[in-house]
């Protein structure tokens, strides 16, 4: 039997295992801002709209959906198309395992191939930990190469509190006065894991 994580494009199909993945972030964490845990077929539409432009990943070990990253739009403006937000989520028992890092590492491998210049990160913060938010996020970004470029004060309200939110940024591409197109995730061959 293979013990490898497995890395792959999801699918609308994926849907359950992620949402079941993202879930206890909602009901339980500050990491993302929703309060409600949307429902299987909203979580699936949102996979399709972000995998038309851009990847969609998530993590396997045998048979076992670990974890996913995505990556959308900074801002729906023309002059922002070679900027991507990105975003992780790991199974609640399976953080600091390394996951994260090998999802990271194919997005962004994608994401150079599309033309992408610019990853940006969301990440909530408060001016010290709390039962629903730690420095984690920020901690990973860094050693995936991000760094700070600003925050927002009080900007999130969620279990009656007010949280900050703090930009990070990487470049994995060159600026150039002519740039190139980027291309859409579903057009390119990519041979992913």
């Amino acid at each position: 039997m293979n013990n490898e994580i497995k890395i792959r494009a999801a699918k609308a199909e994926d849907a359950k295992a992620l949402l079941n993945i993202y879930e206890p972030y909602v009901r339980n964490t500050a990491v993302t801002f929703e309060y409600e845990v949307p429902s299987l077929q909203t979580f699936a539409e949102r996979i399709c709209n972000v995998l038309d432009k851009y990847p969609y990943l998530l993590a396997e070990k045998n048979g076992e959906v670990l974890g996913y990253a995505y990556a959308d739009s900074f801002h729906e403006r023309a002059a922002y198309k070679w900027a991507a937000e990105t975003s992780v989520y790991i199974k609640m028992n399976k953080r600091r395992s390394g996951i994260g890092k090998i999802l990271y590492n194919e997005l962004e491998n994608i994401l150079k191939t599309q033309g992408i210049l610019n990853l940006n990160a969301c990440i909530a913060c408060l001016s010290k930990k709390d039962e629903h938010i730690s420095d984690d996020s920020l901690v990973f970004h860094k050693k995936c190469g991000y760094k700070y470029v600003g925050k927002f004060h009080k900007c999130g309200y969620k279990f009656n509190k007010w949280y900050d939110m703090v930009w990070m940024e990487k470049h994995i591409g060159s600026h150039t006065s002519n740039q190139p197109e980027i291309k859409k995730f579903s057009e390119i061959k990519i041979d992913i894991g």
